[in-house]
């Protein structure tokens, strides 16, 4: 039996997109845990989890634990999804730099939000790293959360053996460039490798045509495409980025700091919080409808943890993009650093490809991400408050918009509004 614990299982539609994405394969029998500290949320997840099992006539065995450890004990798979603060520290980390005058949009891996998010994320990240290497050492940890760079590379730190980052944006983007070039997915080849959420495409191939050619066509007799900020990075620099505008525009001191460029791009100043919003209204009205018996639609995913559970279980060989620890893969960017690269995925694992240098300029600005995320980790495992500020300040949308007394004052007003989520060390206000 294989046995496939959920951490933030109480992130209910997430949840069941994997769920559904799993009992859609032929995995043999199953046990899923499902761990959340919500006993509502985690009540929701459970009756959803059987909903799903039943439309896919599967009969896993299926349990529920407020207790993480118990979810853990001999697991062979751990997908993590937890999001520390909910709704709640994702309007604070809105709504302080706002204040200031800095514009996000999605907040949730780079940036003065990024940086909060992992801060208030590591605590957890420990105790769930202690909890896997006592009870499941050998398990695959598949993370969702974001920030994901900063995520998975304080995991590593924490010496969690088998660990990989898992994220959709290659393969969306992909079948959004090829359906904007007019070739069918099935019938690309494409290759991207950076950082998550900042990778780039390398190549974009229909057998020896080059569909880059078809985009610079497809460019030219639509203007309004030049009203995407991942457009124009890509007519500046030679390579499509692997996230949307919004995330974009959040990694770089060129948009987000300049209203002129706000309105040229449409950039959607605090999206996230409508996202937010968004998926609690979907929360409740699954709650609801699996309350009063009513049927739910759950869409496939194609999320990479189940294929990636398929292929290590059965050996089926398949090609995913994943968040690795940097060895060598793309040697111009720091070693030890999470990057995103293609990975292939058997019954022995995943094992990462090694993709070699990114042109200079994209992996100029991988480098500059990558700084923002490093200062964030040694904050976090040197219990230092001095390298908060510090990744705040190198970081460029912020370095781009306020001056370096500001950004202190930022963080000072930061670290008071998540006292709670924090470690004690990381609690100090500096001048």
């Amino acid at each position: 039996m294989t046995t496939i614990a959920f951490v933030g299982a109480g992130s209910v539609v997430f949840t069941q997109g994997l769920l559904a994405d799993l009992f859609g394969l032929e995995l043999g029998p199953l046990e899923i845990r499902l761990h959340d500290i919500d006993p509502e949320r985690l009540e929701t997840a459970a009756a959803a989890a059987s909903y799903i099992a039943r439309q896919h006539d599967v009969t896993p065995r299926i349990s529920t634990h407020l207790e993480r450890r118990a979810a853990l004990d001999g697991a062979d798979f751990v997908i993590n999804i937890v999001q520390v603060g909910m709704n709640a520290a994702t309007h604070v980390d809105f709504e302080i730099p706002a204040r200031y005058g800095l514009r996000q949009t999605i907040g949730d891996t780079l940036g003065v939000g990024g940086v909060f998010r992992a801060l208030r994320t590591f605590p957890v990240l420990r105790g769930l790293a202690q909890d896997i290497n006592e009870v499941c050492p050998d398990a695959w940890l598949l993370n969702y959360t974001n920030p994901m760079v900063m995520n998975v590379w304080y995991l590593k730190a924490l010496g969690v053996r088998n660990v990989a980052g898992l994220c959709h944006s290659v393969y969306w983007t992909m079948q959004g460039l090829s359906e904007l070039v007019g070739v069918p997915y099935d019938e690309v080849t494409y290759l991207a490798a950076g950082v998550n959420h900042q990778s780039w495409v390398l190549r974009f191939e229909r057998g020896r045509e080059n569909l880059y050619d078809r985009l610079d066509e497809a460019i030219a007799a639509d203007p309004e495409l030049l009203r995407r900020v991942r457009v124009d990075m890509y007519r500046r620099l030679g390579f499509y980025p692997t996230e949307t505008s919004e995330h974009s525009a959040e990694y770089v001191p060129w948009y987000l700091g300049h209203s002129s460029e706000v309105e040229r791009l449409r950039l959607p100043v605090g999206a996230y919080l409508d996202i937010v919003a968004e998926n609690l209204a979907t929360y409740e009205q699954t709650r609801n409808a699996l309350k009063s018996g009513e049927p739910v639609e759950v869409d496939p995913t194609m999320e990479y943890a189940p294929q990636i559970i398929h292929s290590i279980v059965t050996g089926t060989p398949r090609t995913v993009y994943a968040n690795i620890p940097n060895t060598g893969l793309i040697p111009n960017l720091q070693p030890g650093a999470v990057v995103e690269v293609p990975a292939l995925v058997d019954a022995s694992g995943i094992r990462p490809t090694a993709v070699g240098e990114l042109p200079a300029q994209c992996a100029a600005l991988n480098r500059a991400y990558l700084n923002v995320a490093e200062l964030t980790v040694q904050a976090a495992l040197t219990e230092d408050p001095r390298a908060i500020r510090q990744a705040v300040m190198v970081d460029p949308a912020t370095a781009g918009t306020l001056p370096v007394e500001q950004i202190w004052e930022l963080c000072n007003d930061l670290v008071l509004a998540h006292h709670n989520y924090l470690d004690p060390p990381l609690r100090a206000a500096l001048k």
